[in-house]
């Protein structure tokens, strides 16, 4: 199986997102003109730096190869963060998604990733 790509999404937005079959992105998202996304091992640098203590978030797992060339692996903005970070140029479509999982705060303030997130 292909490594998955993740997404922080509000609970809230998600809930919109199944009704209407895609996740169209946070504000943050559509500012930006892409779905920001991460791989496992990038996860907890971006919770800790975009979503410190954000509650309510759901870690959301895509297979890259269902989102064909409007996924592209590129820079973070600025350049400040090293390595490439997978970007999608549209929504989300739920066929692409895999893995849909509480992400809580644990007791240091932290997000509580799943075992298997490095």
């Amino acid at each position: 199986m292909r490594e998955l790509i993740y997404t922080m999404v509000r609970a809230a937005d998600w809930r919109l997102a199944e009704l209407a079959g895609a996740y169209t992105g946070s504000a943050d998202d559509l500012r930006d003109g892409f779905l920001h996304f991460s791989a496992a091992a990038q996860l907890r640098a971006s919770a800790a730096k975009h979503r410190a203590g954000e509650r309510d978030l759901l870690l959301v797992g895509a297979d890259p190869a269902a989102l064909g060339p409007a996924l592209r692996w590129e820079p973070a903005a600025g350049g400040k963060r090293p390595g490439l970070f997978p970007h999608l140029y549209g929504t989300l479509p739920l066929s692409a998604v895999r893995l849909v999982v509480p992400l809580p705060l644990g007791a240091d303030g932290a997000h509580a990733f799943p075992p298997d997130i490095p």
